[in-house]
């Protein structure tokens, strides 16, 4: 079996700040590391590590080779992933002393892919496979229909959260995933709660308070969060969602993908960084907390 990630390529640029800047305020950052990101990479980076053959889908700039290369140095298969003119998507983080972060993001590369693309890579995938999208690339709907026509498990991420990109998408999915937040604001966009909207599998994360599971059945099951000391919360949900998927990609039941991807996501945030902080499958097995 595979994964097939739909998913953004980044240059992530992190910035130390003693707490967020206030409008209008300047503030000097303590440090800035540069590395590998976007939600797309995160979550193939994760999966990769996880265990599963995951394939990425994308699009980086011509200064982009670093960013393919630091992905297949992770065990993802970048064979789908194109150069083009347009320059690799960025995004400007900040971080506090909380190990909280805040975002700014250029898409770039990451919304120049094409249907051609698109279809050329999912030929070949099997039944079965899985199928996971986020709201930082182009194509989405167009995936996930094609997706569902060949017979794979589709999954999205509804993250950065666009009402009008979700609703695309959801005729087509088996697996949502959402923080609350996103969960607040689709029930908002739909009127109804994300468990209602007849999606098989919807993952709602808690933050420091876990993650909840609504099974098609209606069985409501909650993961608790393990106790640590956050340094950098950047790329946790990522994290958490590519070893989810990687759990069920390797014939887990929900329960125990979410409980070991709770593991890595409790681990990825005691580091600093997105894609270089993910941890591989052993080290998440060997953790104590």
């Amino acid at each position: 079996m595979a994964i097939w990630n739909l998913g953004s390529i980044n240059a992530d640029m992190v910035y130390a700040l003693p707490h967020m800047p206030a409008p209008g305020e300047t503030l000097a950052a303590d440090s800035l590391d540069q590395g590998l990101g976007g939600k797309g990479a995160n979550m193939s980076v994760a999966a990769a590590r996880a265990g599963s053959h995951c394939c990425h889908i994308g699009a980086v700039g011509p200064e982009g080779k670093w960013a393919v290369d630091r992905l297949t140095e992770y065990g993802v298969d970048t064979r789908h992933v194109v150069t083009g003119d347009v320059p690799t998507g960025h995004a400007i983080i900040a971080v506090d002393k909380a190990g909280e972060n805040s975002i700014i993001l250029f898409p770039g590369a990451n919304r120049t892919i094409s249907e051609d693309q698109l279809g050329q890579a999912l030929s070949a995938a099997n039944s079965g496979d899985i199928l996971v999208m986020q709201n930082e690339t182009n194509m989405q709907a167009e995936a996930a229909k094609m997706g569902r026509d060949l017979g794979l498990r589709v999954a999205y991420a509804a993250a950065p959260f666009d009402a009008e990109a979700v609703q695309a998408v959801l005729p087509y999915l088996d697996l949502l995933f959402l923080n609350e937040v996103e969960a607040q604001q689709l029930t908002e966009a739909t009127g109804k709660a994300p468990e209602a909207l007849g999606i098989a599998d919807v993952i709602v994360t808690l933050g420091a308070k876990g993650a909840r599971h609504f099974a098609a059945d209606g069985t409501v099951s909650d993961v608790p969060a393990l106790p640590v000391k956050p340094v950098d919360t950047t790329g946790a949900g990522d994290t958490f969602t590519g070893y989810v998927l990687s759990g069920l990609d390797r014939g887990l039941p929900m329960a125990q993908a979410m409980a070991q991807a709770a593991r890595a996501g409790a681990l990825m945030v005691t580091r600093n960084g997105a894609a270089d902080a993910i941890p591989d499958l052993k080290e998440v097995q060997d953790a104590r907390f």
